[in-house]
């Protein structure tokens, strides 16, 4: 589980609440039902009628893994391609079979069987590279919805101020009336802004950043495969992993297994 996510926005909006009160105001004055329902009920519809119907429960899958991104250990895949490059380069391709029971990663695992059952490197790369073209492309505009959101949602917050000026204005005749009025039209540009740029635009990014990272590891199961069906050395093989080293575990590490 990865909570960092919750930790970053529970830290922004607290600074921010902070801040506010070394201004000397008070956190009463920023909770409004009203303006929260204009806003949040406002985007929410201005998104949903910008989306597909396959985009939006894409999206619900997609939220999970704001704390449980679901990346693949890239070490222990790397010791995974290295452990059965080396018993298909000792004993043949057929071999890798009683390799399968003990790879977790199901791509790589789908991946071994076919050259097993002997689809070409080429085939398999087709496929591969087409779904992981495809994942990329579905997830990207599913989580691209928090973005469209986050642009909604700044200017619905503009017209929960607009009414709520309207509202002022109809009541211009009690003075008393006229301050509170004003400080809860406000309140609406207020959430959206903040709900902009503090909740819907930071998660789609870090959405995005996620698919992108999957997409790098299945990228490194698709070459770790292409190298074990050219018959390369462990070493070979860890050169050819290495560039994907970065995000996740080291494969170099795996060096020793070679």
């Amino acid at each position: 589980m990865d909570y960092t996510a919750i930790l970053a926005l529970a830290s922004g909006v607290g600074f921010i609440l902070f801040g506010n009160y070394l201004e000397g105001g008070h956190i009463d004055s920023l909770i409004q039902p009203t303006a929260a329902l204009i806003v949040l009920g406002g985007t929410l519809g201005a998104t949903w009628l910008a989306a597909t119907p396959a985009e939006v429960k894409l999206l619900f899958k997609l939220l999970p893994r704001l704390v449980k991104p679901g990346l693949a250990d890239r070490k222990k895949t790397a010791e995974d391609l290295l452990k059965i490059a080396n018993v298909v380069r000792r004993d043949g391709m057929l071999a890798a079979e009683g390799q399968l029971a003990s790879i977790n990663d199901p791509l790589l695992r789908r991946g071994l069987q076919m050259l097993v059952d002997g689809t070409t490197i080429e085939e398999v790369r087709n496929i591969i590279e087409t779904e992981i073209d495809l994942t990329e492309h579905h997830g990207s505009a599913a989580a691209k919805l928090f973005e469209t959101a986050g642009g909604f949602a700044p200017t619905i917050g503009i017209l929960g101020a607009v009414l709520g000026l309207i509202h002022v204005m109809q009541n211009l005749s009690d003075p008393t009336k006229l301050g509170t009025g004003i400080a809860v039209a406000f309140v609406a540009t207020i959430y959206g802004v903040g709900f902009a740029n503090m909740m819907f635009l930071p998660i789609g990014a870090r959405l995005k950043k996620i698919l992108q990272a999957e997409a790098e590891d299945r990228g490194m199961v698709l070459a770790g495969l292409g190298g074990i069906a050219a018959g390369v050395n462990g070493r070979q093989l860890s050169e050819i992993l290495a560039p994907y080293a970065g995000h996740h575990d080291d494969p170099a590490d795996a060096k020793k297994a070679a």
